[in-house]
């Protein structure tokens, strides 16, 4: 399997570098793995040295994907490395809080120009080589593109976005035989989110709000992002799998006097 992991280098992205690693090694087959950053890192080295230890081929790429050539350019590396391409996986992301009415136009646009614009460079200079390989993408969005999130800037806008992109890509790429699915993550401990669940009380707030009773682990929305690039998930596009703990389901047993079983 040949695949671009952009956000690749740390957190979520380095979970499904890894993850499908081990997949392509169960099925007997070699994974070969662009592993895109912002910047050169020792931790994107150490992600490209683990898929390499689990059998596969690994490359470290770096640019700002809010820059309008950093897109094509990526994909023009992966494709010359591994020749072709299975899959993408975009992964990249930024997030910063503040009220709406209180960004600025620069603000608004770094966030979309990464989180919305790079995603769709990556798809639109992907799409042939997914065509080749009747491949598949998956768009790493967010819980907060669900559901309005106060505070969160351009965050959550960005993100709905996002999620509207990948599942009209689903519509426009089924005839060419690729599959667009979209992961939605819940509260997950990444070094984005470190610093707030460092604070014990928090952390233990969060998790009695979530059904599962634990915050996520990059593992976890890995599993979810390989399974739908992967074979096993052929018949699936267009799809908004959110791995929250049950989180996003769960409102309405937060209203205070809600019925009892024992009524």
């Amino acid at each position: 399997m040949k695949v671009l992991v952009s956000g690749g280098s740390r957190g979520i992205g380095a979970a499904v570098c890894i993850r499908i690693a081990e997949a392509a090694s169960s099925r007997g087959e070699r994974a070969q793995i662009a592993v895109c950053g912002l910047g050169s890192s020792e931790g994107q080295e150490d992600v490209a040295r683990s898929v390499r230890a689990l059998g596969g081929d690994a490359i470290a790429l770096s640019g700002d994907l809010g820059n309008i050539d950093v897109a094509p350019n990526l994909v023009e590396a992966a494709v010359s490395e591994f020749g072709g391409l299975d899959a993408l996986v975009a992964n990249a992301g930024m997030a910063s809080p503040g009220n709406i009415c209180d960004l600025s136009a620069d603000d608004w646009d770094k966030m979309f120009a990464v989180n919305l614009r790079g995603a769709w460079l990556l798809a639109k200079h992907c799409h042939p080589h997914l065509k080749q390989s009747r491949g598949a993408a998956c768009f790493t969005s967010s819980m907060s593109g669900q559901v309005p999130h106060a505070g969160s800037g351009a965050y959550s806008p960005s993100k709905a976005a996002l999620t509207m992109l990948a599942k009209t890509l689903a519509l426009e790429w089924a005839p060419d035989g690729i599959r667009s699915n979209i992961v939605s993550p819940g509260m997950t401990h990444t070094p984005m989110s470190a610093k707030m669940y460092a604070d014990p009380a928090i952390k233990r707030a969060r998790e009695d709000l979530i059904p599962l009773s634990r915050i996520g682990d990059p593992k976890d929305i890995a599993n979810a992002i390989e399974f739908l690039i992967s074979p096993l998930a052929s018949y699936i596009t267009g799809q908004d799998l959110c791995v929250d703990g049950g989180f996003s389901k769960s409102i309405l047993s937060h209203i205070p006097g809600r019925p009892s079983s024992n009524s």
